[in-house]
């Protein structure tokens, strides 16, 4: 364990031999409130996140690795810890490249539709919108502010982002984080992820069932249902923002939901569905409102939205 001026390094340890999925698990304690902390390798800033606490895994190329991690306080303090250790071995027998599509939020050409988004991909028209760049609430200063307008109850609307194919990606961490302020508008709230190559499409579709299940489901998408986890999911907090991470893979022609964690608690889904024919080639992250019996308006933000594949 390596620890210095108030930031604690629990994993990996200094001296080690890791694999090239590294896990780094570290806490920072200092005077003010912890707002942030960033993990640096070699000097090149390969995470970060909001809050006092470290809990992630990263792809790391072999051989040596110097890392700093850092953290700051509100009033703009930081403190830091130097780490060095190496890694030996791949996760692979070919060549493997990590893509991080980071702040995906703030990026332009986002698509859309409301109608399309319900049963059969014939619901309702509804009013809504979605407006970037938005100061507050934010974590990073530029937020993405979802809105969905009143109407026929249990509409929906739906906002996708196109990221290019990447057939030779078969993981994915999926990680954002939502604000919202109305715990009894929406009737849940939907985080997805989509991969077509080979004529197949694999949807790791998930949704916050709040109104319904009141648990994490996750998409069928053969049998086009929705599978619930046994994971609660009531109604998340509100005003402030909660931070989702999903894990999937892509495995034996088949969508594989590894896990979930949310508010820093993680939970094993581990459940398998086959995929449904496509003719196109993509790649994208989706997030989709539904409206709930009296289609009360409402919205969300999001922010820090990105997704690794590999």
């Amino acid at each position: 364990m390596a620890s210095f001026a108030g930031v604690t390094v629990s994993s990996p340890t200094s001296g080690s031999t890791q694999s090239s999925s590294v896990h780094f698990y570290a806490t920072a304690s200092m005077s003010g409130t912890v707002s942030a902390m960033q993990i640096y390798d070699n000097g090149t800033l390969k995470y970060k996140v909001s809050g006092a606490k470290i809990d992630t895994t990263l792809t790391m190329a072999s051989g040596s690795h110097s890392v700093t991690v850092k953290a700051w306080n509100t009033a703009g303090a930081s403190t830091y810890t130097k780490i060095s250790f190496s890694v030996s071995g791949s996760t692979s027998t070919g060549s493997t490249t990590t893509t991080y599509y980071s702040n995906v939020d703030q990026q332009s050409g986002w698509e859309h539709c409301g109608a399309c988004a319900g049963i059969g991909g014939s619901g309702s028209v509804v009013s809504y919108s979605m407006t970037q760049n938005q100061s507050s609430p934010s974590i990073d200063g530029n937020s993405a502010m979802f809105w969905i307008g009143s109407g026929t109850p249990y509409s929906d609307a739906l906002w996708w982002k196109q990221l290019g194919p990447n057939p030779n990606a078969t993981h994915f961490v999926y990680d954002l984080y939502f604000y919202y302020t109305n715990a009894n508008a929406p009737q849940s709230l939907e985080f997805d992820v989509n991969q077509a190559l080979n004529s197949q499409k694999y949807t790791f579709g998930t949704q916050c069932s709040m109104r319904g299940s009141k648990q994490w489901d996750i998409w069928d998408s053969y049998n086009k249902k929705w599978i619930h986890t046994g994971v609660a999911c009531p109604a998340p907090p509100t005003y402030k923002w909660n931070h989702l991470v999903w894990e999937f893979e892509r495995v034996g022609g088949k969508t594989h939901f590894i896990a979930l964690t949310f508010n820093g608690t993680k939970h094993y889904i581990d459940k398998y569905f086959s995929p449904h024919s496509t003719s196109v080639k993509e790649l994208d992250v989706a997030f989709q409102m539904d409206g709930n019996y009296n289609q009360t308006s409402y919205k969300v933000w999001l922010d820090k939205v990105t997704l690794k594949a590999w």
